[in-house]
């Protein structure tokens, strides 16, 4: 368990890009039942449910980072980690998570009077439970990040993940309740305790011989984790007090349908180039480190920033048909921020890559900056445009903290911006085309359709048609500039790889190789 170096230099990028991609069909996977599940969640359950579950998630989680240690990264940043490493930081975590527990039980019925919803109370009295249970979690599962081995990071989230939302579903039906959310929260958080025990060998012991090897880091993790949560859960908190619960659902729903094409492609990435950064810095050369950062940063591109702003542009269609005329507030929410989000990707890996350096102090300062510029706005834009200015609060602090993270890592790499810019001028261009035309024919940031078969073509169209437009000018623009190395070539690749092994499957060869 504790031995292995992790892969050889020549290695780094492509366990990386393995990596990412085993975190991403998790995260793909996970989510399309995610999806399915809300789909018919919201037939079966008012937005009231949802904002209640939402509100009583963030207030536990707001708890749950305030009390983060941040151990599991530094057993991954190790040159060489000693099995006390392992056992401190088991029961660092044990002693963490029972912590968590009491102070959710102590604020359950405080944070019902203050959100003015008795309902509150039994449900942080159940997220408790589980905040306890989660401390018996297998530590040695951070093997997995450090080696680079996703593969058991997904069957470690896959099933736990299945067996919520299938709980959730079947609750939801049995009960019409948002008792059948808290369900769904609760297995899939004891699933993950018992699939860690059952893929990982280490069996935890006691100890904190090791305390002074995780106390440095550690400090710095817990403060980035206070800054963290203000900046990750006000969002929730501030629209819960200032709106309710109920256009806090609303927001919810709409929030989460803004970020899906890009988190479900940045976060995974993002997971698997933090271990990856550190194994490049562990080698000693950096020009593997800014040749894995300018490359993953380019490929991606290729697919959030269009996804960012499509989802934005059929934002009306895609409300009108999948919830209905009730979350018709939601439209401006997934406009603002599909388009706010594009930027994650960016400084997504920028903040991997510093983390991996432990550049703690760095990412603190710029969490404190973020954290402070969104709950200022939220205050200011909550209360004098209701939910339009919410999403135009968080978009805007969304935007100012990865710009700053894109400028701390360019400078910690000394990359010149020109050239970071240059790696992304042909999808830029591409969806630029794309939204200009999508808005010209009257199917971009339209107004939302009277009825879900009013959307039905409009999202069809709006689709098809934008995916044709960016697809074609990235094609064209890429040739015109003489099919130069970069992300087109390397999605090039891919998809050849992929159809090549399809294609093997059954039984023909693989399709032959550009010369």
């Amino acid at each position: 368990m504790r031995n292995g170096g992790g892969p050889a230099r020549g290695g780094i990028l492509a366990a990386t890009a393995r990596g990412a991609g085993w975190v991403m069909a998790w995260r793909m996977m996970t989510r399309l039942l995610g999806l399915v599940s809300t789909l018919i969640l919201v037939r079966l359950l008012p937005p009231g449910d949802f904002g209640l579950v939402a509100l009583a998630t963030a207030f536990a989680l707001a708890l749950d980072v305030c009390v983060s240690i941040g151990v599991e990264d530094q057993i991954v940043r190790s040159h060489d980690p000693r099995p006390a490493l392992y056992d401190t930081a088991f029961t660092l975590n044990l002693l963490r998570c029972l912590l968590l527990a009491v102070l959710i039980a102590v604020a359950a019925w405080p944070a019902a009077g203050f959100f003015g919803e008795p309902r509150l109370a039994p449900v942080l009295l159940a997220l408790s439970v589980s905040a306890a249970a989660t401390g018996l979690t297998n530590v040695g599962i951070a093997d997995f990040r450090r080696h680079l081995s996703f593969e058991k990071e997904f069957q470690l989230q896959f099933l736990p993940r299945v067996a919520g939302i299938v709980v959730t579903v079947v609750g939801a039906w049995l009960l019409a309740s948002h008792w059948a959310l808290v369900l769904g929260i609760l297995v899939n958080r004891l699933g993950l305790v018992v699939a860690s025990h059952l893929l990982h060998p280490y069996r935890p012991r006691l100890s904190l011989t090791a305390w002074r090897e995780l106390a440095g880091v550690s400090v710095w993790s817990w403060a980035n984790s206070l800054a963290t949560v203000v900046r990750d859960r006000a969002d929730s908190l501030v629209i819960g007090r200032v709106l309710g619960p109920t256009r806090l659902g609303v927001y919810a729903a709409g929030a989460e349908v803004a970020v899906l094409p890009t988190t479900e492609m940045v976060d995974p990435i993002c997971r698997a180039c933090m271990p990856g950064f550190a194994a490049a810095l562990r080698h000693g050369d950096p020009v593997v480190l800014e040749d894995a950062y300018l490359r993953i940063v380019a490929l991606t591109a290729l697919l959030t920033i269009p996804a960012g702003f499509g989802i934005s542009l059929v934002a009306g269609p895609v409300v009108a048909l999948a919830f209905g005329p009730a979350w018709i507030e939601a439209v401006p929410v997934i406009q603002i921020l599909g388009v706010a989000c594009t930027l994650t990707l960016f400084g997504g890996i920028s903040a991997a890559m510093l983390n991996a350096r432990a550049a703690l102090r760095t990412l603190l300062g710029i969490t404190v900056a973020a954290a402070a510029v969104r709950v200022v706005l939220l205050v200011l834009l909550t209360r004098s445009h209701g939910l339009f200015g919410a999403g135009m609060a968080v978009g805007l602090a969304v935007v100012a903290e990865h710009l700053l993270l894109v400028g701390s890592g360019l400078r910690a790499l000394r990359i010149p911006p020109l050239r970071f810019l240059a790696q992304l001028r042909r999808p830029a261009l591409a969806t630029a085309t794309m939204a200009v035309a999508l808005w010209w024919v009257g199917l971009g940031w339209a107004p939302p359709p009277p009825s879900a078969a009013a959307a039905v073509p409009l999202l069809l169209a709006g689709a098809g048609l934008g995916a044709g437009i960016f697809v074609a000018v990235l094609t064209t623009s890429w040739l015109a500039a003489g099919r130069p190395a970069g992300a087109e070539a390397d999605m090039a690749a891919l998809v050849r790889r992929i159809v090549g092994r399809f294609a093997a499957l059954r039984g023909r060869s693989p399709l032959p190789r550009e010369s």
